[in-house]
């Protein structure tokens, strides 16, 4: 860590935040899961209250819609500080594939721009080619992550095809009474890896103040020094090419909240992220450096209330303002740039208002009426755009509960009607049956879903040279909007002790919107360099394709997923889950994988857990193994099997409420791809193996 750092950790140590989300009606209820300082008896709540599926707090096993938790015990017992992290090793049904051009996350099978992410019920803004910077989510603050599977446009409106990621944060209560909390979570591994999380919380007579700071970096670093040199498959050179892309990335964050009693509560906050990537510098005697780091800035405030009538009747307002810029930043000097120059590659800025009210009109039934607007800015210098676009949208659901024979059936009915200024209206509706009888839900869903082309797909005039190869996109403004049907079926069964879901699912996309690859022609040729002027005669001789987006025919995605959560024995926890994936789409009259998919993933985790008076002790191991990655037209990637321990210790004395060491070993049995790659890292596991984790976490509390 450098000095300036360093001083700015220091600094911010007189304060650093939790997110409260009072503007997403969270009550005061418990998460649901039990003291971190343990006890005998302490186990995985299995039936937690979640807010996303329903779009009202109700507890896991009455929510019509299945949804998958990830509570911050599980996360934190795992040893996860990141986003990606928690997901891809507790979720099998979500990958990653990183690179300094953000995640590309990936959910039963679809992409980043069909994935929702939402924090406290917001979305979350600024992508990078459709990839939305992960880095911009303070890990330190997360109290649960809710994963929603399949088509959710009724209640979130664009861009919810695959399924919402809805981030909630800490929020402390009126019953944490005054208080003054400081916390600091460190941990560092191989390769230059070291999170650090330092937050000051204060609450008191109703006003809260929560200050956060979280530092995060990597150093790039490759498995393999050797690439295969273009047009041939047996001669290798060396490169100092990255396979994992180092960076540096900081959030700074401050929230206020004040309750002057139980009806009424307000909130204000603002957050800044910075990153930049850590990448070799070109050479001349050997590929695969670059002239210039990426560098994101984002910047997101927002203000929100709720008024409670009763405890079954709140009208909330929420307004959201994100904004999100990138580019490059040159380290070494080149022909037109001198080092530390900054070019701008893109800049967006979203603002979003909605508001809500829930509504019990009966004992049995909870009624939501809402409205939102949004206004998206995009512009990208290397792209040539500078637009912007309004959506305006109502929706409305109504759940009820009701009496059959021994067991109760809810039944939800819901829709949105999205006015987008580009794409006109968009009707999209909703309805899930759910029969309960003792411990058993038999669940049924249907659910449609919309996205509108995003401001680069319909205006993208690009171009670029990269390592002396010119690339070349174009949007298509004759585009129409992705459409969606989602089918579901779920048997579940839940108690206190074991929890088992399985769910199976048909997800049916039409008109997908794709990157079409499109050789060169000698005419096509002469009509690129008409477009690009700047092209030189060197570039254009190396030009072979360009790209322009299209609506393919269709999409189809069907899968199956089974997930066990169990604390049977005493002191162990058990989760493990599976997923079946099959995912394609068709152009023309020919069906192929989705690029990226994977057939099967399961993921598992045991923990053991006890305590002995004030000191307790926590063992974690976690796994994920999956099949092949499938990459259309290049080898496929290998599957792979990769294993983490941590163990943990607790105590606490006085002011020193927690003090938690811990050691861990990330990928047990060294698990490397050592592939030399001629395809553009085609690539599943980013793993550079081995690596022994320390970590240590304060927190004082008064």
């Amino acid at each position: 860590m450098n000095k300036k750092l360093l001083s700015l950790v220091v600094v911010l140590l007189s304060g650093s935040a939790a997110f409260p989300q009072i503007h997403t009606g969270v009550s005061s209820m418990d998460e649901g899961t039990a003291s971190r300082q343990g006890g005998i008896n302490r186990t995985y709540n299995l039936n937690p209250v979640v807010v996303t599926g329903s779009g009202h707090h109700q507890r896991l096993k009455s929510t019509a819609t299945p949804v998958r938790v990830l509570s911050s015990q599980e996360i934190h017992e795992q040893g996860i500080t990141t986003f990606e992290g928690a997901l891809t090793r507790m979720m099998p049904q979500v990958s990653m594939a990183p690179n300094s051009m953000g995640s590309f996350l990936r959910l039963n099978g679809l992409g980043n721009k069909y994935i929702l992410i939402l924090v406290n019920g917001q979305k979350l803004s600024g992508d990078i080619s459709n990839n939305v910077d992960l880095n911009r989510i303070n890990m330190s603050r997360v109290k649960r992550i809710e994963v929603l599977d399949g088509a959710a446009s009724s209640l979130y409106g664009s861009d919810a095809i695959a399924g919402v990621i809805n981030i909630i944060t800490d929020q402390p209560t009126a019953s944490d009474g005054s208080a003054v909390s400081i916390t600091n979570d460190t941990k560092v591994s191989g390769h230059g890896i070291l999170t650090e999380a330092v937050c000051l919380d204060i609450y008191k007579n109703g006003f809260g103040s929560y200050t956060s700071f979280s530092h995060d970096r990597a150093d790039s670093y490759q498995t393999t020094d050797l690439e295969y040199i273009k047009g041939s498959d047996t001669e290798t050179q060396r490169t100092i090419a990255p396979y994992f892309t180092g960076y540096r990335s900081n959030i700074i964050g401050q929230k206020f909240t004040y309750s002057s009693n139980k009806h009424f509560a307000m909130n204000a906050g603002i957050d800044y992220s910075y990153k930049i990537t850590d990448r070799p510098d070109t050479r001349a005697d050997v590929t695969g450096g670059t002239d210039y780091e990426m560098r994101y800035k984002g910047l997101r405030w927002n203000l929100g209330g709720i008024y409670k009538f009763t405890a079954k009747n709140s009208l909330q307002a929420d307004f959201t303002v994100d904004r999100f810029r990138y580019g490059k930043e040159y380290d070494v000097e080149t022909k037109t740039n001198a080092i530390g120059d900054y070019v701008e590659s893109k800049k967006q800025r979203t603002m979003d208002g909605e508001l809500k009210a829930i509504l019990g009109l009966s004992a049995h039934s909870t009624t939501i009426f809402g409205a939102d607007w949004r206004k998206d800015y995009l512009t990208a210098t290397s792209g040539s755009i500078q637009q912007d676009v309004y959506t305006l949208a109502a929706y409305a659901q109504h759940e009820t509960r009701f009496s059959v024979g021994r067991g109760f059936v809810t039944a939800t009915i819901g829709a949105r009607l999205t006015h987008h200024e580009t794409f006109s209206n968009h009707f999209t509706p909703k309805a899930t049956l759910m029969y309960s009888i003792g411990s058993v839900n038999l669940r049924a869903t249907y659910s449609a879903g919309f996205r509108a082309p995003g401001l680069d797909e319909l205006y993208y005039h690009y171009y670029s040279v990269n390592r002396g190869k010119p690339q070349i996109s174009f949007g298509n403004q004759a585009l129409s909007p992705e459409k969606s049907d989602y089918f579901s079926l779920n048997a579940e069964y839940r108690s206190e002790v074991i929890a088992v879901s399985t769910t199976g699912y048909i997800n049916k996309i039409r008109d997908m919107v794709v990157k079409q690859n499109i050789d060169v022609t000698s005419s096509s040729l002469a009509m690129l360099r008409t477009e690009f002027p700047e092209m030189t005669d060197a570039e254009a001789a190396k030009l072979e394709r360009y790209s322009l987006y299209q609506n393919s025919d269709k999409g189809d995605v069907k899968g199956f997923q089974l997930n066990i959560s169990t604390n049977i024995l005493r002191d162990f926890n058990l989760s493990a889950n599976y997923v079946y994936t099959y995912a394609r789409t068709k152009s023309d009259d020919a069906w192929c994988l989705l690029e990226r998919s994977i057939r099967h993933a399961a993921t598992i985790a045991v923990n053991y857990h006890h305590t002995w008076g004030r000191y307790s002790l926590n063992v974690n191991l976690n796994g994920r193994l999956q099949s092949k990655t499938y990459y259309p037209d290049y080898e496929d990637a290998p599957g792979y099997g990769i294993w983490n321990l941590v163990v943990k210790g607790y105590g606490g004395w006085g002011l020193l409420q927690s003090l938690e060491p811990s050691v861990g070993i990330d990928n047990l049995f060294d698990r490397v791809d050592r592939r030399i790659d001629s395809t553009n890292r085609k690539y599943a596991l980013y793993s550079p193996g081995r690596m022994l984790v320390l970590g240590l976490k304060v927190k004082f509390k008064k």
